[in-house]
């Protein structure tokens, strides 16, 4: 049945819904639920019918879904371990002692940060609860600690080889894959597109440039030059979370917190991930390249995670941290912490699955084709994966809703695959640091223990200077190969960046004489 223009439905009232409640999962049932009631004559109880029968049970009851849904739960359980045992938090003082200066102490923060690449809630929390002190002492705003933590943690969690956002992107690209009939690796697949994600490189490469030269620009630098020169963190009206919602994060006394126990299980996740894969890909009788390509990757990244769950709860009942049942405790609150991701995938999976029973894809690419330029299709995405983020605070469900549509697209227009999912990662992230809704923007706020509005009125100009500079990357991108576009994009930061502080600069100077 061919829709035509009407495949648009379902998408766009998901996104018209997400904007409006500020949540997806309502959201992305309802255009479950349209485009199910479109594909069976218009009858809305038919259509709810059929959005379980026919897309929401199926798309959780398969092999690989399956398979998603356990390795998502088992990074719980990973995340929830690393938190109760402390070993992130022994790594930052280890830190603390060899930092001298307030330069120092940024830097710093923005290497643990990179360090923890595998969750956001738990980058956010344990770098800015563990940092805050040591920037403190050095007199850095709180404004800026939120910044750098804000500025790392979602960011690393797309450029890191595995984390809890690697495991949600690779279900919805993964069924992409099968849908688009395209042999490969999901995994395999996600890891191209970690050099394109010019956003997430290029606020890393923003956060290096103010912590080496200390040039910063707008509010930013108000907040800076009044912790430097009166010693108040805050602003006087300023309204931080409580310090002890804060504290309470913290997993274990000092004492019994050892690097090893964060250390130890991330070098098994990460070490077992490329022997998995070469195993599942029957090396070698395969050869190495066809091997990578043939891998189970949710099934390799399923046992790396679940060998080092063991090896994190031998560490911690060996030190007597926690007992045998309290280690089942902690594995099922670990698996409950995912609960909102398994509705999120499924979801996402159904629209999906909807949108190519309607030819939503079809119909985009015959209308992009008669108006648009393929070079900026990339461009596109980002900015309207950037515009759902900012409106919904969420990265995941942007990735939900975009992801489904932009790789159909990509193939159809001929346009590099790991580009079009690069865009749309990239434009999550930046709608994630500008918006005030944000999850991890919130959490920030939180573990900084800045007062919120501060971190996002402080935090905009940066986050606005790296997105323009990802736009150019990104429309350079259909017209060079990639490196040659971030290069690109790296230097109009750097402009864009120097520029900003000298207006800043000349402005203040002008306010005093006056």
């Amino acid at each position: 049945m061919e829709f035509a223009s009407l495949s648009l439905l379902p998408p766009l009232l998901a996104i018209a819904l997400a904007l409006l409640t500020r949540n997806v999962i309502p959201a992305l049932f309802c255009g479950v639920w349209l485009g199910a009631t479109m594909l069976n004559g218009w009858n809305p109880l038919i259509g709810l019918y059929a959005s379980f029968k026919d897309f929401v049970i199926p798309s959780a009851g398969d092999e690989w879904s399956a398979t998603v849904l356990i390795y998502c739960g088992l990074f719980g359980v990973l995340i929830t371990l690393l938190q109760r045992t402390g070993g992130a938090q022994a790594i930052a003082r280890a830190i603390s002692r060899k930092v001298g200066t307030a330069r120092g102490a940024q830097g710093a923060t923005m290497g643990l940060g990179v360090l923890i690449f595998f969750e956001d809630y738990f980058n956010a929390l344990t770098v800015g609860s563990v940092m805050r002190p040591i920037t403190d002492r050095m007199r850095v705003s709180r404004e800026k600690l939120a910044y750098i933590v804000d500025s790392t943690s979602a960011p690393m969690c797309l450029l890191g080889p595995v984390s809890t956002w690697v495991v949600f992107v690779m279900g919805l690209i993964g069924t992409q894959l099968d849908a688009l009939e395209i042999s490969g690796s999901e995994y395999v697949t996600y890891l191209t597109t970690i050099p394109l994600n010019f956003y997430a490189w290029l606020a890393l490469g923003m956060i290096l440039f103010i912590v080496v030269t200390q040039r910063d620009f707008g509010p930013m630098a108000a907040a800076e030059e009044r912790a430097r020169s009166t010693g108040k963190l805050l602003a006087d009206d300023a309204q931080p979370p409580s310090d002890r919602a804060v504290t309470e994060m913290q997993g274990v006394p000092e004492e019994s917190s050892r690097k090893r126990n964060m250390l130890v299980p991330i070098l098994v996740l990460v070490g077992l991930i490329p022997p998995l894969f070469l195993w599942t890909g029957n090396f070698p009788e395969n050869d190495l390249v066809i091997a990578i390509g043939e891998a189970e990757g949710g099934l390799s990244i399923l046992l790396a995670t679940f060998i080092a769950v063991v090896v994190g709860f031998a560490m911690g009942m060996q030190q007597k941290l926690f007992d045998f049942r309290e280690a089942m405790e902690l594995f099922v609150m670990g698996i409950k912490s995912m609960t909102l991701v398994y509705i999120i995938l499924i979801l996402a999976w159904s629209i999906g699955s909807v949108t190519s029973s309607l030819g939503t894809a079809d119909y985009l690419v015959a209308l992009v084709q008669q108006g648009v330029p393929p070079s900026l299709i990339p461009v596109l995405l980002f900015l309207l994966g950037g515009l759902v983020a900012f409106t919904t605070g969420t990265s995941y469900g942007t990735f939900a809703i975009m992801i489904p549509i932009a790789m159909p697209v990509a193939m159809a227009l001929d346009i590099s695959l790991a580009l079009a999912v690069a865009a749309v990662l990239s434009g999550g992230i930046f709608g994630d640091h500008c918006s005030p809704i944000s999850d991890t923007t919130i959490l920030s706020s939180a573990g900084s223990s800045c007062d919120h509005i501060d971190h996002v009125r402080t935090q905009l100009p940066y986050a606005l200077c790296t997105g323009v500079s990802a736009i150019v990357a990104f429309f350079l991108a259909g017209l060079v190969p990639g490196i040659v576009a971030l290069a690109g994009g790296l230097a109009t930061l750097l402009i864009l960046a120097y520029g900003l502080n000298r207006l800043w600069s000349t402005r203040s100077a002008t306010r005093e004489a006056s």
